[in-house]
């Protein structure tokens, strides 16, 4: 196939939906992108209405298409990528979805959490699924819904409902309803499957009371899909490459040998090391979890989850109001009192790796008279640096070492400010790519490895360009003093001190 072929990527976000169309050589032609609201229905409860996502992710697809000035004609094959952990339950007749989507960062399967890990069978789950048990992840979203909204469980057993998480749902759609399935690396995500034998868990789905009935099939990343109808985009388009955002955006930022790393800056930061063909127990509580499945092979990633980066600066427009969009806070960080010392912990959802604390609370310490708006902006973006120290720290603790570079992604690495503290504050050479999304991109070269538009691995590896490397300038003094900061800031919110 000719490399002049197209790749259309659906980018399924937590905050929007995007879709890009790229070339053979990993360029990007055209692209659209749609707010996604939020719904927070009570305190730490997050959701969307997945018939918003499913509207937008088919218009903004529609519009990559137009914008690149291109047809339909030319696509060889669309990849989707997605927020992960976020569950739908839908009518298998109808395709209606019966419940607003639960949202990755909502926090109300804790309880259920709590009484399991109580009950011991926290090493079970991770033995089997390689994750902690969290409401972060599916599980407890689908048992929440399957016990609250009245009918659903009993319609669960007799095989009239689906589960799946964002990709699983699109995939439906896409193909009129004939397909549902999953990949690899979503499955790994729901605290159900069992991430070395690559199945659905028995065990797990007893734990968690989720009727097998609701399960979708799990393929590689780089399986046949299944295809659109022609009425959709005007000729039947392929579906080859399935991933979640994070192990997606490890794909285009071509991290396929094992200690290579990559962390994504959007609604929240996570950090990927690839492991190579082993599955790695963390011991300091990071997520043992698939980074690809092709053609059979699993490779595996120790991953660090954060659950607010980017979220924070959304805070400080619609909340607080200090900026007006996401990029004034770099002028704003440049601005603030270098003398104030201001720290904000961001744990509005809780606290992810590898604190993992869902009952923590944000909280603001070090204001003084002269903190203001800056201040406060620049401790957000600092935030974001000392949590992915946080991660890498407890990597360096599990006995991989530390990265020579960490490649970063996402729509905050925009921001030069934020890379030169977070090289600073990890004492490590930050690079950003040519590309910064990635994760659009790591679904365009999944679904372009079976199509035939992308050679291999070591093609896309070939692909991968560096626009700007920061290299760290703090000394170690000042570096150490503001971590300790830091550390002791958490250590106020956690809610088992």
């Amino acid at each position: 196939m000719s490399a002049a072929r197209k790749i259309l990527a659906i980018d399924q976000g937590t905050t929007s939906s995007r879709a890009m169309l790229f070339d053979g050589a990993g360029r990007p032609l055209g692209q659209a992108q749609q707010e996604l609201p939020q719904h927070f229905p009570q305190s730490g409860w997050v959701e969307h209405d997945a018939e918003d996502i499913w509207r937008d992710s088919l218009a903004v697809a529609r519009g990559a298409i137009e914008q690149a000035g291109a047809t339909a004609g030319e696509v060889a094959a669309i990849g989707i990528t997605n927020q992960r952990e976020t569950t739908v339950l839908w009518d298998r007749a109808t395709g209606e979805p019966l419940h607003n989507a639960i949202v990755w960062q909502d926090r109300r399967g804790a309880a259920l959490c709590d009484r399991l890990r109580a009950e011991g069978n926290e090493p079970l789950v991770q033995e089997r699924s390689g994750l902690l048990i969290d409401p972060y992840f599916s599980a407890s979203k689908v048992a929440w819904l399957l016990d609250n909204v009245a009918g659903l469980r009993a319609r669960a057993e007799r095989g009239e409902i689906a589960f799946g998480t964002i990709d699983c749902f699109l995939l439906w759609r896409l193909t009129g309803g004939r397909v549902h399935a999953t990949d690899a690396t979503n499955a790994s995500r729901t605290l159900l499957y069992d991430i070395r034998k690559q199945r659905w868990d028995p065990d797990l789905l007893a734990l968690f009371r989720v009727p097998e009935a609701l399960l979708p099939e799990v393929r590689d990343n780089d399986a046949e899909f299944g295809s659109t109808p022609a009425e959709m985009f005007g000729v039947p388009l392929a579906i080859t490459g399935m991933a979640g955002d994070q192990q997606a955006a490890t794909v285009g930022q071509a991290c396929f040998e094992p200690g290579m790393t990559k962390s994504t800056y959007g609604t929240g930061c996570f950090a990927l090391m690839n492991t190579g063909r082993e599955a790695v127990a963390s011991t300091n509580r990071l997520l043992t979890t698939i980074a690809y499945r092709l053609s059979g092979e699993t490779t595996y990633a120790l991953e660090g989850s954060i659950f607010v980066a980017g979220a924070a600066v959304q805070w400080l427009r619609d909340g607080l109001k200090i900026v007006e969009a996401a990029p004034d806070t770099e002028a704003l960080a440049q601005r603030a009192n270098p003398e104030e010392r201001v720290i904000l912990v961001p744990a509005f959802v809780g606290l992810g790796a590898p604190y993992w604390d869902a009952h923590a609370r944000g909280a603001i310490f070090g204001l003084t008279r002269a903190s203001g708006p800056a201040e406060i902006a620049r401790a957000a973006l600092e935030a974001v640096c000392y949590q992915t120290r946080d991660l890498l720290e407890a990597t360096v603790a599990d006995g991989a070492a530390p990265p020579s570079a960490l490649r970063v992604d996402g729509g905050m690495v925009a921001n030069d400010w934020l890379l030169q503290f977070l090289a600073d504050i990890l004492d490590c050479a930050v690079e950003r790519p040519q590309v910064t999304e990635t994760t659009a991109l790591g679904a365009a070269y999944l679904a372009g490895l079976s199509s035939g538009v992308y050679d291999g691995l070591s093609g896309i590896s070939s692909l991968w360009r560096s626009e700007a490397r920061f290299e760290p300038r703090m000394n170690d003094v000042e570096r150490q003093a503001r971590y300790d900061a830091w550390r002791d800031a958490v250590d106020r919110v956690r809610s088992e001190r």
